[in-house]
């Protein structure tokens, strides 16, 4: 398994800070070389033949990607004001282009290419972080967070920012209830605050009946020619009440065979895998499958 559920979930509910007014800013200071970072990011993928008129998104999203290959894992990266002391209900809005998680990898590749595709610099990479991490892309507090990757995938779907593949893909509707974070509400230092907690579990009853459909196990090499380079990956857990473990994004390299760019616990460092996509899904303990959301330049 490349990611512990302890690390995954701490990360997923991470945590919070005064509400930042204005143009959207980081909690923490970014790396001092980030802006430096994005501004040569940027200029290569507009250089590249991913910026061909009419191509499509997703070799945006993977070259974005495979600019942060080497970069270092590093957990908890949301949870650092809350640490400090900071209030449980708000929600800074944290960047960092150094180092990644599995979750903030997706976010900075879609960010970032669409950055790229827009001409823009920082302030719009803030934005389009922004965008993708809170429900409707408006940052309200700790529990308007996408913690549950199912939501972060059927919010964005909603607002056009990706597009859900899973039912083309003949995925079936994983139903489950999602309760993880309030059934376990002593990993999350945001919830100890009552209306915290309570906004969570509404968050939480309200997905109810949302669909989420996964592509099982079994049937990933049957559909993988049918899944694109930049495809966003979530794998999917038959740990009751949470949806997913794990995120990354699909690629297909020069020979062809599909596998999957991600941060991973185990390696340290942002990678390519080596399996293919069949066979790293097939070796996660309690995997049930994916669910994929094919990126949109929003």
């Amino acid at each position: 398994m490349t990611i512990s559920r302890r690390s995954f979930l701490a990360r997923a509910a991470a945590s919070a800070a005064a509400a930042l007014a204005g143009a959207p800013a980081a909690l923490h200071a970014s790396p001092p070389d980030d802006r430096a970072r994005l501004a040569e990011w940027v200029r290569a993928l507009r250089a590249s033949p991913a910026a061909a008129e009419g191509a499509p998104f997703g070799p945006w999203v993977s070259r974005a990607a495979q600019r942060m290959i080497g970069a270092p894992y590093a957990a908890h990266t949301l949870e650092q004001y809350l640490d400090a002391g900071g209030s449980p209900g708000a929600e800074p809005l944290t960047l960092d282009l150094a180092r990644f998680d599995c979750v903030s990898l997706v976010e900075s590749a879609l960010a970032v290419a669409r950055t790229a595709a827009a001409g823009g610099g920082w302030d719009r990479f803030a934005r389009e972080v922004e965008r993708m991490r809170y429900r409707g892309g408006r940052r309200e507090g700790y529990a308007s967070r996408l913690h549950y990757f199912s939501e972060w995938i059927a919010d964005g779907a909603r607002r056009g920012l990706v597009r859900d593949v899973g039912a083309e893909l003949g995925g079936e509707n994983d139903g489950r209830p999602l309760r993880f974070m309030t059934e376990h509400r002593a990993s999350y230092a945001a919830l100890r605050d009552d209306a915290v907690f309570r906004a969570i579990g509404g968050r939480e009853r309200a997905l109810d009946g949302v669909p989420r459909m996964l592509v099982p196990t079994e049937r990933i090499a049957g559909v993988q020619d049918r899944i694109q380079t930049g495809d966003v990956l979530a794998f999917g857990t038959a740990i009751p009440g949470l949806d997913v473990t794990h995120t990354g994004l699909a690629h297909r390299g020069g020979d062809g065979v599909l596998r999957v760019l991600h941060a991973p616990l185990s390696g340290g460092a942002v990678e390519i895998s080596r399996s293919t996509l069949p066979e790293y899904v097939g070796a996660i303990r309690r995997a049930t499958g994916i669910l994929i959301a094919r990126p949109l330049r929003g």
